[in-house]
Parts: C-alpha cells; structure tokens; sequence
C-alpha cells in the first residue's frame, strides 16, 4: 500500500550532506517525494510502500552523514500525492529560525587523498571541500544553508564544479562551499609593505615557505583567521616574534605535520591522539617529550612541561607543513582579536610579520582555535572556538529568547532559545576597543544568523566589566530586564546546566578561580557556595587578605606573597625570594598598604593564593601572561609525589574559614631547609585538595548534599583537579567536573543564562542580583 509522510528533522542538518543523504537514501528504496531546507531544520516528504518507508525512517536516523546530528524527528501520515521521483527542493525563505549552524570542521581523508593526486583536477587546490568537511560558520552568512548565504557566493561554479554540485552520486551533491581551481578561491602572496598580492596560486605557496624556511614570519589567512607563523625549530624566528608580538613568556601554540612529528616531541597517549584527529582539531596539551631527537626552540613553550600541539585542519596547512613544526599563533596583538580580512591583517599585523600568504574568500565570523586537555578520562575544554561554536549545548529545561554577556576575561557570550544554550566563539579579553568591537560584531552576526531577540539580557556584577556597562546600556535601551548573577554562582550555575541538572537539588559548588566580584563589594576566588540556579548560600572560603595595589600585585605575583605572608604573622625574611625581589622602599609602602588597608581591596581568590606560592618558592615573580604562576607551579610538582605533610586549619562556621598560615609556614621552613621545590608544590597541591574534601564533608554534614561541583580557572591545573576528585570519591561524593564548557570564564555567560532562565530573576528591570538567596544572599545594585 502506497503511503506519504511528512518528517521534520530538526539539529545539525544544513551544511552537512543532509540532504544529499536523504536523496541517495530515498532513491535507494525506490521512494519518491522530496527534501529541503527550511528554517527550523529539514522538512522531508516521503511516498513509498510502508514497509520502505520503515526502513527510510530507521536508516535515517542510523545511517546519517558523519557530521549531522539529529536532535529530533517527527513523523506523521499525510494524503499521497503520486509523485514519480525523489527531488531536492530550494530551501524555504527563513522567517522564523530554529536549525543549527554548524561549526568548521577538518580536511576530511578523501579530499586530503584527492589534493595529494596528481592526476586529479584538484591536486594541491588550498580550498578542496566535501560535504564531510571544510569551513561552515566562519563563511555562512544566513539560514537556510545554501550558497547564496555564502561567502562563496560571488564565486561562480566552473561547469564541472555545477556538474558535480547537481549530481547524486558525487561526494560534492549540493556542497555548498565547492571550489576548484577554475572557479576559486585564489591564494596570494606579498611581502610586508606591499598593498596588496603579487604573487598567486602555486607561486604564492612557494613564495610563503620561503619565508618560513628562511627564519621569517608569515601571517596567514585561514579559515577563521590569520595566524602568525615561524620555524618552531629557529629560537631567532621565535624570539623575533615573542618580542614583536609583545607575548611575554606565554606558550606559542605548535603546529605539526601528524603524528609521526608530534611524537618527535611529546607524548601522546589514545585518548590524546583520539582528540588530536578529532574533527574538531582543537590545540591539544600534550606532556613534552624530554628526549626530543629534534630540539624546539626554547620560547616556544618557556618553563612549560607541556606543549600545545594541532594537526592541520585546512588543506593550505596541509600543502606548507613539511617535517618541521610551525609556531601557529593567532593573527593579533597580545590582547587583540584575531585579524579577519586582508587589508586589516595588512595594517594591524603589518609591523608584526615579514610577509603574508592571503586568499580571497571572505571570512563572515572570525573564529579562534579551541584549547583542550585531557583529564580523568574525558576532555577538559581550555577554550570553546573552532570546531565546537556555535553548535548548541542542550539546556535542562526550556528557555525564553535570553542573552548572557559573560564576564571580562575571555569573553563568550551566550543566547538562547528553547532547549538550546548557542555559545559564541571565543572573542578575547575585552579591555580595548578591538576586542569590544569584535564583541558587538560576533553578537549582531550570531543572533542575526540565529535570529533570535532575547526578552532580557544577564551579566556579571561587577560593575567595571564592559560586558556589564553594555547590557546596562542594552536593557535601558531594549526596556528589558537586567539580570546580575553574581560571578561564582554563574560559574556552578554552568556546570550544573552542562551536566543536565534541571535545580531541583542544590549542589556544593567548589568555585577557585582568580577574581570575582562578591555580593559584599570584595573579591572572592576561594569559595564553597551551596547553589542552585535560584541562588546561593556561601558556606566557605579562604581567609581574606588585602589585594594590595589591585592589578599591580596579579602582575607581580611577589606582592601577593608578601600580603599572604603579613596576614598569616610570618616574617619577612630577607632570604625569602618575594622579598629579594622587591626593593626596600617597595616593602615600606607595601607594608603601609597592608595595615592600613590603602588602594587595596580583601580578596579570597584561590588564584593569587597560587600566586603567592609561586613567589614564593621563587617560582614565579613576575607575571608576563594570566595564570602564568600556577602553571609553572604545577609543572614544578611534576615527578614529586605528596607526603601529607601540611594541612589547611579550618576556623569554624559557617562560613568556614580556611586559614593558609600553617601551610605558608612549613613552606617558608622547608625552604630554609632546602627541601626540593617541586616537592614543596606537591605538598600545596595536595593541601588544597585535602581542604576542598574537608570543607565538602563539613557542609554534606550540615546540609545533606554529597555532590559537589568544581568549577572555576584554578581547575585547569590538572593535578590539583585529580587529587581533589580522587579525595571526594574516596568520601562518597558524586563529582561534577567541565566537559563542554571551560572552567574558566569562558563557560560563565552558560551559567549566566541558566540563573536567568530558572533562577525566577525575569521580572527585575532595575539591575538587582537575579534568583536571591536561598538562605543568604544579599542583594547589591552593581
């Protein structure tokens, strides 16, 4: 019996060979009918005998394009129409817009081999794609996916690029970025200076590694991007660019050939490989290989035990990577957002690179590479960018049309609607006015693409944060409401919503991280809050101490030390490294500031209590870049185990009080008794780990909850997240750790969408902190 149905597929399935699959699928079984585009997804009319028409609908479902994903299909009869093919249909115009935008994604196995053919009329094409990969958002311009609503759109199909585009049977059936090198794009080369490209196509690619085997700095234009490139071999290329990129000591990302070269120099374990040849190709922390047969230069990754490796991702890569790896560092300034287009990488990177390898597809949203880890046997995400933004992270419950601005410090946005939390790619620290501009810029582009109009809008509370200032600004110009979520309850809130929690139950959030605008006007970092979307109960933290100078002691981590010192009655010893570090009348001031409390703010960040160790141990006592001292803290403990020797003293309550003193002591002892440094850190990281099971046992006691959340920057160090999720399941908590969005703050605009989504806060237009306490949150107006 001859039926019709009529499915709507909704998810990831424009821009992925869906349809192409559904042709081939329908014409296999003989059925007739037709697909297209549509605003919310897919829309598929199918006629055929039922019993095909089961097996259309279960090999649908099971058999899809690697890249798509289905979130839901609905299916119902409809009349049959008597129709005598299959067809694929132009897509519907896009009033309302409910489907997916997916990410860019890596040169795919085939279109490698055929790029590497001699006789295929593709061979060596920096631009080859298939339906399987290749570049998505970054040159999508609007939904439905066609390409038309391309940046290859004013690229015409050769005749045999249109011929495949139209044929069923090839891998490039309605592919929507095709190229070739008849019709495009094409790749140019000029030397710093010039205007513009002299040099094309072949001679352009030889011209650009040139540059590169000759020591030079090539900026090159990607797929989301430039990127500033050099010999990672040549510690003359890689000092030229730290100095002119102004980078610090901050670890260049590497990239390699394959796996062959990468095991040159680090490491890799399965499960490291398995991300290294994901299609995402993300940046990887690999261990470095302290055997390495071909040395790197020593400023790629300075005092680091670790290394930031990525695979090459677009065929340019493919075609200048030979056996020695390149420095691959985003196309900006320290601080700046990565350059887009030619003619402002021209000018912005023009005193930065020797020459430049460029190509005229325009890039629609520029778009970072994501950083990973590997830890505890899952992925720890560093920076959600290239390959996973904007692909949505489902939400727990529904959503009103909500934007979150996120904080200060790599700056994510996110928007939501339904189900679906959309989180932007990463923009930057937004402290100058590029990195604002390309705020605004990825804002308007996403939520036009997505349209979404969001009802209100959340954001941190501190009120010096432009993120802040502008949803100010947005909701009195929308007359939309204003939802502060104060920064640590955004942090659990987003581990909660990551992990599919619907708030029902609150959880024990351990929030460490560097800085973070309390509800009573100070900076915290060190805390344990009782959360659930509604609000928060803060049942513990670390002892205060003054942040003396603000910013001047997190870039000179030797102040921290000496105020961890005063406050916990231990001497200044001149012996002491942060107090050989700093002058006399530096320590004059300084202890001014400190018993009067002067251009200081009490501060309970667990990040400078990291900082303050460093300095400390002589580890660190200048900061180049953020984070640097725990970093080279945690790479100091490597090799050396904890002995249990110190433990935080804990002052009653709530809220605990943990008090570092005793730990500070016996480090300033161990010192003087020349115990070896890494195993001074591994008796601090193995402190802290003890504290946080401590703490969570006091408040399981107190309240009945046993699963705790750790969340925060301070839970990028991997050993102490190890030594802390072992503590807590070897005292019966369920643990909840980052797998989709960073513990740092580039997962705060999540969890400041879930507060306003289900914290109860929508209602306020006056800008009071959204949810309230469950028991004791105060309100503040930031």
């Amino acid at each position: 019996m001859t039926t019709r149905h009529r499915i709507r597929v909704r998810g990831i399935v424009q821009g992925v060979g869906f349809r192409p699959f559904v042709y081939r699928l329908a014409t296999s079984l003989e059925l007739s009918g037709f697909v297209r585009n549509e605003p919310e997804g897919v829309l598929i009319e199918v006629e055929g005998d039922e019993g095909d028409l089961a097996t259309f609908e279960h090999r649908l479902r099971a058999d899809g394009p690697p890249l798509a994903a289905i979130e839901s299909l609905d299916s119902r009869a409809i009349p049959a129409a008597g129709a005598a093919a299959f067809a694929i249909e132009e897509s519907a115009p896009a009033a309302a817009l409910t489907t997916q935008v997916p990410p860019d994604i890596a040169l795919c196995d085939a279109c490698r081999a055929e790029m590497l053919d001699p006789t295929n009329r593709r061979f060596r094409h920096p631009f080859i794609n298939c339906t399987d990969c290749g570049p998505r958002f970054t040159v999508i311009t609007g939904l439905p996916y066609d390409r038309p609503a391309t940046t290859l759109a004013h690229f015409p199909l050769c005749p045999e690029c249109a011929a495949e585009y139209r044929d069923p049977r090839s891998r490039r059936f309605h592919a929507e970025p095709i190229a070739c090198p008849a019709c495009g794009p094409r790749l140019g080369f000029c030397a710093t200076g010039e205007r513009g490209p002299n040099l094309f196509g072949e001679a352009a690619l030889a011209a650009g590694s040139s540059v590169l085997a000759a020591g030079g700095i090539l900026a090159i234009k990607g797929v989301g991007g430039f990127h500033l490139a050099c010999d990672a071999t040549s510690a003359a290329a890689v000092a030229r660019l730290r100095e002119r990129k102004g980078r610090g000591q901050k670890p260049f990302a590497l990239m390699m050939r394959d796996l062959e070269v990468v095991r040159r120099y680090a490491r890799v374990r399965p499960e490291e490989e398995e991300l290294l040849l994901g299609r995402e190709r993300p940046i990887v922390l690999l261990a470095r290989h302290p055997d390495a047969a071909f040395p790197l230069a020593q400023g790629v990754a300075p005092k680091q035990l670790t290394l930031g490796v990525m695979l090459p991702y677009a065929p340019l890569h493919e075609l200048l990577l030979g056996e020695k790896p390149l420095v691959m560092t985003s196309g900006n300034r320290s601080e700046e957002p990565i350059a887009r287009e030619d003619d402002e990488a021209l000018e912005r990177l023009g005193d930065l690179a020797d020459a430049f390898l460029v190509h005229d597809r325009p890039i629609h949203a520029a778009c970072d590479d994501s950083v990973v880890r590997h830890a505890l046997g899952g992925i720890l995400p560093l920076r959600r960018s290239r390959g996973f933004a904007p692909a949505p992270l489902p939400l727990p419950a529904p959503a009103p049309p909500l934007l979150a601005v996120g904080g200060e410090l790599k700056s994510v946005f996110a928007l939501t609607e339904g189900r679906h939390a959309f989180l932007s790619q990463h923009l930057g620290d937004l402290e100058n006015l590029e990195t604002t501009q390309a705020f605004e810029r990825a804002l308007a582009s996403l939520s036009e693409l997505l349209r979404i109009r969001p009802h209100a809008v959340a954001c941190d509370l501190h009120p010096g944060y432009f993120s802040t200032r502008w949803a100010r600004e947005w909701a009195a110009r929308e007359g939309a409401p204003l939802i502060p979520v104060q920064h640590h309850h955004a942090h659990v809130a987003a581990l909660m919503a990551e992990h599919g929690l619907a708030g029902e139950s609150p959880v024990l959030g351990v929030a460490f991280d560097g800085t973070g605008y309390g509800t009573d006007g100070t900076i915290w970092g060190g805390e344990l809050l009782l959360a659930d979307y509604r609000g928060f109960e803060r049942l513990g933290h670390l002892a205060p101490v003054w942040l003396p100078g603000g910013d001047a002691a997190v870039r000179k981590p030797a102040r921290m030390a000496l105020a961890h010192l005063a406050a916990a009655g231990l001497p200044w010893d001149e012996a002491l490294p942060p107090v050989a570090a700093t002058t006399e009348t530096e320590r004059r001031l300084l202890a001014r500031q400190l018993e009067t409390g002067f251009a200081s703010v009490a501060t309970t960040s667990a990040g400078r209590l990291f900082d303050a160790v460093a300095a400390l141990l002589g580890i660190c006592l200048e900061a180049t870049y953020e984070g640097q001292p725990a970093i080279e803290l945690e790479a100091a403990a490597e090799g050396f185990a904890d002995d249990g020797a110190w433990c935080f003293e804990v002052r009653e309550g709530p809220p605990w009080l943990a008090d570092p003193a005793s730990v500070l002591a016996g480090m300033s002892q161990g010192l003087g008794a020349g115990v070896p440094l890494g195993l001074l850190s591994a008796r601090f990281h193995g402190a802290v780990a003890r504290l946080i099971v401590k703490l969570c046992e006091r408040a399981r006691a107190s309240s009945g909850v046993a699963t705790v959340g750790l969340t925060g920057g301070v839970f990028q160090n991997v050993r102490l997240l190890s030594a802390a999720v072992e503590g807590l399941e070897a005292a019966g908590f369920m643990v909840l750790v980052h797998r989709r969005v960073p513990p740092n703050d580039g997962g705060l605009a999540l969890g400041q969408a879930a507060v306003a989504a289900y914290g109860g806060g929508l209602g306020s237009k006056d800008g009071s902190a959204s949810g309230g306490a469950r028991r004791s949150l105060r309100r503040v107006e930031p």
